[in-house]
């Protein structure tokens, strides 16, 4: 059986793993060109799923590293919302390493920032 590794398969795969015995990504859609992405995951022990819309997120380099920003996000749960506001618009360190310097500069360069207001973390 041959499978076709996508991003999307990719991250589902690996969330999975270290979300075990904790929740599901039940759904994940993303769109790079609109900076848009829609997450769906199911906690164990829980009926209903939490869903996260996210609207903007891109990397920025910074003096020989990057950082990762979120623009927008909300959810369908209050405190997750709460928890949200927190973390939009400001800046997310990515650990610098070495062995992956060129796949996250590639993808840094996807994902690259058009304006956005920032905010250290």
């Amino acid at each position: 059986m041959n499978h076709k590794w996508t991003p999307r398969k990719l991250i589902s795969f690996v969330a999975n793993i270290v979300l075990k015995d904790i929740a599901e990504l039940t759904r994940l859609r993303f769109d790079l060109e609109t900076r848009t992405a829609f997450i769906q995951v199911q906690l164990v022990g829980e009926s209903e799923t939490i869903e996260v819309s996210v609207d903007g997120f891109a990397i920025i380099p910074d003096e020989g590293s990057y950082k990762f920003i979120i623009e927008q996000a909300n959810s369908n749960r209050i405190w997750l919302d709460n928890i949200l506001s927190r973390i939009v618009k400001k800046t997310w360190n990515i650990p610098n390493t070495p062995q992956f310097a060129p796949q996250i500069a590639f993808i840094a360069e996807l994902l690259k920032a058009d304006s956005v207001s920032l905010t250290d973390v």
